[in-house]
C-alpha cells in the first residue's frame, strides 16, 4: 500500500498505518493523523503568492511608503510579504532614468484593504512616509527671510562703499 493511503503514523517510529488500525504493534503507541505533504512552491512567485492574505487584496492600489531606490523598496515589500500584505513597486513620477536601472526614487502600493495594516507595519519600522514636524516649514521660513534681510544690508553695504569710493 503507498504511503499516501496510509494516513496514520506512529508518533514514535514513524511507521504508517491504514485507517483500521488504532495503536502501533511495535510500540503500542496511538497512531495520529499525519495528512499529504505540503506542496512545495514552483516558482518564486508562487511562493510569494501562496504567503499573501486574502483579505489584503480587495481595491484599488494606494501609496504606503517610498525608497530612495529598488532596493530600499524592495526591504520595505519584504517587510510588507512577512506579515502577508501584497505589494508593488512603481517608480516616482518626475523622476527621469531609464527603467532598467536601479537608480532613483520608488513608490510602495498596496491594495485598499491592507493600507491601514501597512501604515501601522512601517510606521512602527520608521520606514513609512516621513511626514515633516510640526512647525518645520515655519522654521525654514523664518530662516530663509532672516538670510534675505542679511543678503540686502550687505548689497546697501556695498552699494553705499561704493558711492563713497566714487565720489573722492
Amino acid at each position: 500500500m503507498a504511503p499516501e493511503a496510509q494516513p496514520l503514523a506512529c508518533p514514535k517510529c514513524a511507521r504508517r498505518f491504514g485507517l483500521d488500525e488504532r495503536f502501533c504493534p511495535d510500540d503500542g503507541m496511538p497512531l495520529v493523523y499525519v495528512g499529504r505533504a505540503e506542496e512545495k512552491p514552483i516558482t518564486e512567485a508562487h511562493e510569494r503568492a501562496r504567503r499573501i492574505k486574502p483579505q489584503y487584496t480587495k481595491g484599488e492600489l494606494v501609496r504606503v511608503a517610498g525608497g530612495r531606490n529598488q532596493a530600499e523598496t524592495e526591504l520595505i515589500q519584504g517587510i510588507l510579504l512577512d506579515q502577508g500584505i501584497p505589494s508593488v513597486l512603481r517608480r516616482t513620477r518626475g523622476f527621469d532614468v531609464p527603467d532598467f536601472l536601479a537608480a532613483g526614487p520608488r513608490d510602495v502600493l498596496v491594495p485598499q484593504s491592507a493600507a491601514e495594516d501597512a501604515l501601522a507595519l512601517l510606521g512602527d519600522a520608521e520606514l513609512g512616509p516621513q511626514l515633516p514636524e510640526p512647525g518645520a516649514d515655519q522654521g525654514r521660513a523664518l530662516r530663509l527671510a532672516a538670510a534675505l534681510v542679511i543678503a540686502l544690508i550687505v548689497a546697501a553695504a556695498i552699494v553705499w562703499l561704493l558711492l563713497l569710493a566714487a565720489g573722492n
